[in-house]
This record gives structure tokens, sequence and C-alpha cells, in this order.
């Protein structure tokens, strides 16, 4: 005979969670705290976990382990170790986390764009960087990032150099939002709109604009959706959880 906990995980371990945004550095502890507060509890009694990019607020290789990283690699690996499967897909700050940082922790790295069967609807996942082709200037810098010489190169420099960089980079980064329109860096419909149509996809879920909506629109005569992930900060966070009943916005 089950015992009630079993029946309660079994029960459970038919969630899918989706998280986005978090932007994890030493800085911002009380972030940390609710990430590590879901991976040993929430996330323990769901099937998947699926971490749509920015975990971190930057990353410079898989050699740092500056704080957290350490903890947040020790948490991981304790939730897939006792079966929730974490998937990842690169944001704009950490897309250099690599195949190391996956055997350390037992996630699973995935495509830029990536399909999945969610409930018997073809869903497309992905940051939302790619999304936003009307800022001309980031799209030509992520594909120069993108290239393994460009990627080889900052890699190859020392430790130091590339912790002294990414702390230009995120300062030279926040100068050149302000000077930015708010539409420009926003996701642009005709380009979900040939996304989803190229991947037959009827769904999509993304981050990286850090403005959290569900949006209906037709696409090709059908009825789709797009759900857009929050940001974490110190005074909210929240995940989309999806069920064979639906989905729900939780807070944390």
């Amino acid at each position: 005979m089950l015992s009630p906990f079993s029946i309660k995980l079994a029960t459970m371990r038919n969630e899918i969670l989706f998280i986005s945004d978090l932007h994890l550095t030493i800085e911002r502890p009380e972030v940390t705290r609710k990430f590590i507060k879901l991976l040993s509890g929430r996330a323990t009694e769901a099937k998947a976990l699926y971490i749509l990019g920015d975990l971190f607020d930057t990353w410079i290789g898989d050699d740092d382990f500056s704080p957290p990283i350490r903890k947040i690699k020790k948490h991981l690996k304790a939730l897939t170790s006792q079966g929730t499967a974490v998937f990842y897909i690169h944001g704009n700050r950490d897309f250099l986390i690599g195949e190391r940082f996956s055997r350390e922790t037992g996630i699973t790295l995935l495509d830029e764009y990536s399909v999945i069967d969610l409930y018997n609807t073809p869903t497309l996942l992905t940051h939302g960087d790619l999304l936003c082709t009307d800022d001309l200037p980031y799209q030509a810098f992520r594909l120069k990032s993108h290239t393994s010489e460009w990627q080889d190169n900052v890699l190859s420099k020392p430790l130091i150099f590339r912790l002294l960089y990414a702390r230009w980079y995120r300062l030279r980064s926040y100068f050149h939002k302000r000077k930015k329109s708010q539409d420009i860096m926003d996701v642009n419909q005709q380009t979900i709109e040939q996304v989803m149509a190229k991947y037959q996809a009827r769904r999509l879920i993304h981050g990286h604009t850090h403005r959290p909506a569900v949006h209906d629109f037709q696409l090709q005569g059908a009825k789709t959706q797009r759900f857009v992930l929050a940001e974490w900060k110190k005074d909210s966070a929240s995940l989309l959880s999806w069920s064979k009943s639906g989905y729900k916005v939780e807070s944390i």
C-alpha cells in the first residue's frame, strides 16, 4: 500500500515549472534565498523545472566559483539527483554556461529555441532576446558573441580579467539600456509569429523582457498564447506551473 506521501508525490510529479531572469549575484542575497527555497521545497515535487535564461546576472566561465555559484550548484545537483529533471536555456547574461556546469549540476542544456509537448500542445521555449529584433545593436553583438572564436577568446583570459570585464559590461549595459526606448527592447510581434510558424508551435513561453503577462492572439487561424515570465526581485518572484488541469502563476 502506498503511503500518503507517495500518493502526494505521484500526484504532484505531473507538474512542470517555468522560471527565468533571477539574475543571481552576491549583491542580491534575497533572490538567492528564494531560489534555494524553491529548489529544496516546491521543485522537489515537480516532474521538471525549466529555467529559461539569466539565472545568473553574469557568467564568465564554468571555472568561476564566486558566491553564490557553489551554493547554487549544490542545490541544483540535489534536486536533479532526487528525480526532478532540470532544463536550461541560455540567457543574454549567462550564455557562457557550459558542459562542465551541466555535469556538476545534472541539468540539461537546451537549444536557444526548443519545442516540448506540454500536455498535448507543442510549446516553444526560448529566453526571449532573439525575439527583440528591433534592437539592432544588441542583435549584432549577440551574433558576434555566440561564435566559437569570440567565446574561446574570452574564456582563454585569466579569471581575474574576466571578473573585471563582467563588472564593466554590467555597468556599460545599464547605461546603454537607459538610452533605448522600451519598445525597442520589447519583442517584435512579426518575429514571434514567424518563429512560432517555423516551429509549428501553438504556445510560446519566454522571459527576458521583464514584462510578465499572458498574450492571446491568432496564428494561421488558430488560437495561440504567449507567456512572459517575470523577473525575480527582492520583494517579488513568481513561477509558471503547468499540470493536466492547466496553468497557474504562483508567487514565491
